[in-house]
């Protein structure tokens, strides 16, 4: 009996190590966990939320009814919305465009070998690295209609006779941002491509050479092919990232004039902090977390299709 009970001991305390054991592992992701639950968790179910009711300044502390999609029908029959989801689309679209191409060109440049590459690579990433308050309003200083300097280089090129205010005209306060937003993620997408570039294999380029690929084969059949897996990254964190770009619109214009360079985080955030409508400006939230959601579904779609 003494024998029987010391094995019982011994199988439970093992199993109560297992369990431990088994357990333990989480503890360490613990804090993680309750910090995304408590900072993003919940604020995105609050917001989910807060968009099928009907808060706004004057019941924010009285009693919040539920109102199905009242919202959201407001929000699609909204001139503002429209516009401001048409902007976002050509903000995104051209931003990406030349952020990606501009950063690929630096990147093949810097991966060639030649003296100075280490020093001019580190002198691109000061676009990256200034904080967006600063490159917003050095750029507000550089398109300014009386004193600045594009103007000031355009009227000395001739190409145009007289001063444009750039960022006060409905006609070009947008592309005005995406200039300066381009300015800003070149440097983002060269390191990162440019860190692509560096893991590629030597020994495929050798062969190519061997059998007479000229740079344009190598890069065609070569660096395009190996590299997909890093620009479908890049494209996808770009695409996220631009969509809801804010500060440095709302620096250089704040959404106007009249709704020129409106964008849907812009419009959210008026709706929610200006006129204080809070449930119609959740569901603009819900609106541009829904499609970012899209954007990370295709993307992880196209992975799939690349491991099969």
């Amino acid at each position: 009996m003494p024998h029987q009970q010391t094995a019982a001991g011994i199988r439970r305390t093992s199993s109560i190590n297992k369990i431990f054991s088994s357990w333990s592992s989480y503890l360490f992701i613990l804090p993680s966990l309750l910090f995304l639950v408590v900072f993003i968790v919940f604020p995105i179910l609050y917001n989910v939320l807060l968009s099928f009711q009907n808060v706004d300044i004057y019941n924010l502390n009285g009693v919040h009814s539920f109102i199905g999609l009242t919202n959201y029908i407001k929000t699609f029959k909204d001139p503002v919305f429209l516009i401001s989801f048409k902007n976002s689309m050509i903000f995104t679209v051209v931003s990406i465009f030349f952020q990606f191409t501009l950063g690929f060109g630096l990147a093949l440049f810097f991966n060639l070998k030649f003296p100075g590459r280490n020093l001019m690579r580190s002198l691109m990433l000061l676009a990256w690295m200034l904080p967006v308050v600063i490159t917003g309003t050095i750029f507000q200083w550089m398109m300014s209609g009386d004193y600045g300097v594009i103007n000031y280089i355009l009227q000395s090129l001739g190409i145009i006779s007289s001063p444009h205010n750039w960022l006060s005209q409905g006609s070009t306060s947008l592309l005005g941002t995406i200039v300066a937003n381009v300015w800003t993620g070149i440097p983002f997408n060269m390191i990162i491509l440019l860190s692509g570039l560096q893991t590629l294999p030597e020994s495929l380029y050798e062969a190519a050479k061997i059998d007479g690929a000229n740079r344009l084969s190598q890069f065609k059949h070569i660096t395009l092919p190996l590299m997909k897996p890093t620009i479908y990254i890049l494209l996808m964190l770009g695409i996220i990232y631009t969509f809801k770009v804010f500060d440095i619109i709302f620096i250089m214009t704040s959404g106007g004039p009249v709704n020129s360079s409106m964008v849907l985080p812009i419009y959210a955030y008026q709706l929610s902090f200006t006129t204080f409508e809070f449930s119609q400006g959740a569901a603009v939230s819900v609106i541009m977390l829904a499609i970012l959601t899209i954007v990370a579904v295709v993307y992880l779609k196209m992975m799939n299709k690349e491991e099969l």
